[in-house]
């Protein structure tokens, strides 16, 4: 089998995981993590601050600069929670969501397109395969914390 660590090296540079900005959209440049945000803000309900950084596995420090940066840029809106003041809850604003909806219509096109080059069974065995090494990696002891 092929080296491991290669082949996860070149799924990340393929996917552009390691470009600086993702996507350009109307006058808004948006990083990969600042996407990464929109999305999960957007998937979820009126959720804390809290709750989007453990999502995706980020110091609260970190995230909170990234949140002040898509305040700024009128994309999320930060509003004290109704039950307890000192938490803070995000939404998306109008244009956040225009973004947040383009970046979503790009990446399921790239995939349709990536995926074309697929039968259906080719397609079946790497998503059922991507399900179980995230299963797996939910288990893994080390998840988000490379060993060095």
């Amino acid at each position: 089998m092929e080296n491991k660590r290669e082949i996860f090296h070149i799924l990340t540079r393929r996917f552009g995981l390691l470009n600086k900005n993702c996507c350009s959209i109307g006058s808004f440049e948006i990083s990969t993590i600042q996407s990464h945000i929109l999305y999960e803000i957007d998937k979820q309900h009126a959720p804390s601050m809290q709750q989007i950084a453990e999502a995706l596995a980020m110091d609260i420090t970190t995230f909170s600069r990234q949140i002040q940066t898509l305040i700024k840029m009128d994309l999320v809106k930060k509003t004290p929670s109704t039950q307890d003041k000192r938490v803070s809850i995000l939404n998306l604003t109008t244009p956040g969501k225009f973004v947040a909806t383009t970046i979503e219509e790009s990446m399921n096109a790239y995939l349709e397109e990536v995926f074309s080059h697929m039968n259906d069974s080719e397609k079946e065995t790497v998503l059922r395969s991507i399900e179980l090494l995230n299963v797996a990696m939910s288990k893994s002891t080390v998840c988000c914390t490379p060993l060095y």
